[in-house]
Parts: structure tokens; C-alpha cells; sequence
């Protein structure tokens, strides 16, 4: 056990749907404190490395450590690899599709515009809405490629649903990603019984990355408009659970927006629950923080 300074979890959401009904907050990242305040739905925390904001209406503000230019080696032609040229242990396959990690930067990059159109989807009569998604795009791109080294032992895998392949159509990469979410693997600090608990503790906390404290944690599920009602996020949300299971942990936790029933309702029936305890320093956030035991 040691004494270090953390960065929480990024308690991230979309959820198939986004946008004015369910709002999506950002959080403030400061790298000087040794005691990091939790942060849910991306609302705005007393720490971390960024402040990000995406205003409908207005332009987007972001300080200069998340201020990136876009990634110029990605090969947006680039067709999609071939299955029998991927080395993974762990996929699922169900129906036409195939869920898997991310393999190579063009299925993060789609992963990432996924991620900003499902964010975006409500809005689409703003004149500005697609330089908001290509700049959205853009940072979630650079986060998610920071979030796979890892920090403090934890690990954080990319999971994306792909087509499967035909032999008489070629697909470019762009195209042949479908869904996609995050799955980390965390350690509770000293005092939580939950996620973001805010339990009384000295401004130095400490945690231990043995088992009984590790925890999977799922964000960002969304699956493209087009291809929604085939199962893919249920498909997806259980390949998430078998690898968090596969990797030792015997909980894993999602956060839910109040308000997104469809979203309530498929982890329920993937059989989440409601952390009742941690629903009232939830509230502000209006989300609920759901756990299945593994």
C-alpha cells in the first residue's frame, strides 16, 4: 500500500443517446493536488489535466494541454483488417457483427467520431454542429489513446463492434465500426465502498491495487444510428463483463443519466442495480451509479 496522488475515474456516459436530454458535463484537471475529488458524468471536478466544453452555440474551450492537432497519419481510406490477420484472444462474435478491441489508430479515430455524434445527434439543426463534432472527435481521439498507457495501475481497453467480414464487399474502417465503448480497470481508494465515494479521509489518500479493491468500470457505450436494434450493445456491454471478469475483478460499474430509461433498462436486464447509498451524492449530476456482481 502507498501514498500517491490519483486521477479519479472519468465517469463518462453516452448511453446511445446524448445531447440536451441527457447533458453531458466536462471536467477541470489540475495536477498539483494530491487528493482527487470524483467526477460523474463529466461534471466539472476539482481535478484533472483539462477543462472542456462544448456549448451549443458557442465555440468550444480548451486549455493548452488538451489543445492537439489532429492526427495526420490516419489513412481514413484504410480497409478493414482482415480477421485472419488480427492476433485477439478475446472477441465475441453475434450475428453479422464482432466485438473485439481496438486494434489499429483508425478504429480509435471512429471510435472517438461514434462517440461525438451520438453526443451531437440531438442538435443537428446548429450551423456550427460539425466543426463541434470534428474538434470533439479530435480530443476524445487523443484521450482515449492516453487512457490506453495506463496510469497507477490502471488499465483502460477501447472495445469496438465491428462487421463481420464478406468476402465480396470491402469495407473501409470508417464504415465497418459500429459500436463501441471503454473498459477500465480500477482501484477503489482507501475508504470507498463505491466509485467517487466521498468518504472523510486525510488530504493524502492511499489505495492498494490488490483484488478485493479492483473494479471494471464501462463509459462511452454508444452504437452508431443506423445500426442500433440488432443487439449490439447488449453483445458488447457482455463482452465488457466477461473481460473484466477474465481480469480478476469481481465488480463492475457503469454511470446512467436519470432520465435515459432505454439505457435503465438494458442494464437492468444485463443485471445491474442501483447503488441506492450512491445516489444522493449523485444527485446534482442526476445520475445513478449501477454495479453487477461478477
Amino acid at each position: 500500500m502507498s501514498t500517491i496522488s490519483i486521477h479519479m475515474p472519468e465517469f463518462s456516459s453516452f448511453f446511445h443517446r446524448s445531447g440536451p436530454k441527457y447533458p453531458r458535463k466536462f471536467h477541470k484537471i489540475s495536477a498539483c493536488w494530491t487528493m482527487t475529488m470524483d467526477s460523474g458524468s463529466f461534471q466539472t471536478r476539482k481535478k484533472e489535466e483539462t477543462s472542456i466544453q462544448l456549448p451549443a452555440g458557442q465555440a468550444s474551450l480548451v486549455t493548452s494541454s488538451e489543445t492537439q492537432k489532429p492526427p495526420t497519419d490516419l489513412r481514413f481510406n484504410r480497409l478493414q483488417i482482415p480477421e485472419k490477420e488480427l492476433v485477439r484472444e478475446n472477441t465475441l462474435e453475434f450475428g453479422q457483427f464482432v466485438a473485439r478491441e481496438a486494434v489499429i489508430d483508425e478504429e480509435y479515430w471512429t471510435a472517438a467520431w461514434l462517440r461525438a455524434e451520438s453526443h451531437w445527434e440531438c442538435q443537428t439543426r446548429d450551423r456550427y454542429i460539425d466543426n463541434y463534432k470534428r474538434k470533439f472527435a479530435d480530443q476524445e481521439f487523443h484521450a482515449i489513446k492516453r487512457r490506453q498507457t495506463g496510469q497507477q495501475g490502471q488499465k483502460c481497453r477501447c472495445i469496438v463492434t465491428v462487421r463481420r467480414q464478406d468476402r465480396n464487399v470491402k469495407r473501409t474502417v470508417l464504415k465497418s465500426v459500429v459500436g463501441t465503448l471503454d473498459l477500465s480497470i480500477r482501484c477503489l481508494l482507501h475508504g470507498e465502498t463505491f466509485p467517487g465515494e466521498r468518504p472523510k479521509a486525510p488530504l493524502f489518500c492511499s489505495f492498494n491495487v490488490t483484488s478485493p479493491n479492483r473494479y471494471g468500470y464501462v463509459a462511452n457505450l454508444c452504437v452508431a444510428k443506423a445500426a442500433r436494434r440488432q443487439g449490439i450493445a447488449a453483445n458488447m456491454l457482455q463482452f465488457a463483463i466477461d473481460l473484466a471478469k477474465s481480469n480478476g475483478v469481481d465488480h463492475i460499474y457503469v454511470h446512467v443519466h436519470r432520465k435515459n430509461r432505454p439505457a435503465q433498462e438494458l442494464y437492468k436486464k444485463m443485471g445491474f442495480q442501483v447503488i441506492e447509498v450512491a445516489s444522493s451524492q449523485l444527485l446534482e449530476d442526476q445520475t445513478y451509479l449501477l454495479c453487477r456482481n461478477l
